[in-house]
């Protein structure tokens, strides 16, 4: 072991015997059992009397700590074993004490880091009223980015790094790197755009306007969001694509629309289709899940041979086989109340009134 160069770490240590060698293993060795059987085991049941007490929140942030404060527990015992095999403080000179400050700035930031990313994975409710997150996935990949940033130059600190000189480098590549990735950072901006204006979360079910898009929020991340379709598929969409057109939020809805336009001949008897138009009307209105307030059944254009008549009424419910299945009992009744009036059908109607 004579030698060995140690200059990174000191150069006037005392060189160790065999003997002092086995005690530090067996130190080291009884150290891990303690963290591993004993110092875990104490962990769990401090996170268990916390749930207990209804105290989630802490015991989530110190069941995330239990591997930083493991691991810290055994370099603890592996910088104290080396300080007593070499009879030297491992906080003098200033390039050991550096080291040791850099493992204990590591554990204390990976510690926030595990606590950021359990929340990016499973984010908790402000309350049970209020339906968006105290801490949203988007935001907390960002600081899950700024802790590793602050690690890195806190420990860099820590060792005299030059840090105006890296951060000037840093500002002159990152204004041609800018160039080069403006496209990734307009999706970037995008994201950010979706995270202020929330304008939805993830389990929503989304639509774009020109229906190309439709399906369930399933992870929205820095550049893309994840949606799964109807058909099982996952699409990752660019954020700039979503935030540059409108979209609907269709878990919001509270009730649906449901529009049938219905051609009938001019031949028929005014009185005759004005009391099946108000009897249909009515049926829509008995239906037990329909919308009181809003029922449409018009005459809204008038043509040569025919009249188009309008129906219009929402469905209470946010649910697509609910809707149908109303709108499927709404037209049996309309071709009923058709046939006990002896209105006669016609045509549609196609571009420039010309029938189909």
């Amino acid at each position: 072991m004579d030698s060995l160069k140690w200059k990174w770490l000191q150069t006037d240590i005392a060189m160790p015997v065999w003997i002092d060698v086995l005690i530090v293993i067996g130190v080291c060795a009884v150290g891990w059992l303690f963290q591993h059987y004993i110092l875990k085991r104490i962990i769990t049941r401090c996170v268990a009397v916390l749930k207990k007490r209804s105290q989630l929140f802490y015991a989530t942030v110190l069941a995330q700590f239990s591997k930083a404060i493991r691991y810290a527990f055994m370099s603890a015992i592996i910088v104290f074993s080396l300080a007593r095999l070499f009879e030297r403080s491992f906080f003098s000179p200033d390039s050991t004490k550096s080291f040791v400050m850099s493992l204990i700035v590591f554990f204390a930031f990976k510690g926030v880091y595990d606590v950021l990313h359990y929340y990016t994975r499973e984010p908790v409710p402000l309350s049970i009223k209020d339906e968006q997150n105290v801490l949203m996935p988007f935001f907390l990949r960002i600081a899950k980015v700024l802790i590793m940033v602050l690690a890195m130059f806190t420990i860099a600190s820590l060792w005299n790094f030059n840090l105006n000189g890296f951060l000037t480098g840093i500002g002159l590549t990152g204004v041609a790197i800018a160039f080069g990735i403006r496209d990734t950072l307009a999706h970037v901006f995008g994201g950010m755009s979706v995270a202020l204006d929330n304008p939805f979360q993830i389990g929503d079910w989304i639509a774009t306007e020109d229906q190309k898009i439709e399906g369930t929020i399933e992870d929205i991340n820095l550049r893309s969001t994840l949606i799964q379709t109807g058909d099982k598929g996952l699409v990752y969409v660019p954020n700039s694509y979503l935030v540059n057109r409108p979209l609907y939020n269709l878990s919001k809805r509270e009730k649906r629309k449901c529009e049938q336009f219905l051609y009938v001949s001019a031949e028929n008897e005014e009185a005759n289709l004005r009391n099946a138009l108000s009897t249909i009307h009515q049926q829509i209105y008995l239906h037990a899940k329909t919308e009181k307030e809003i029922i449409h059944v018009f005459i809204d254009e008038f043509y040569p041979t025919s009249y188009r008549v309008l129906i219009r009424f929402f469905v209470v419910t946010n649910d697509t086989a609910d809707t149908l299945a109303v709108r499927q009992d709404i037209l049996f009744a309309i071709r009923q109340i058709f046939e006990e009036q002896q209105i006669a059908l016609a045509e549609p109607i196609g571009e420039y009134g010309l029938h189909k």
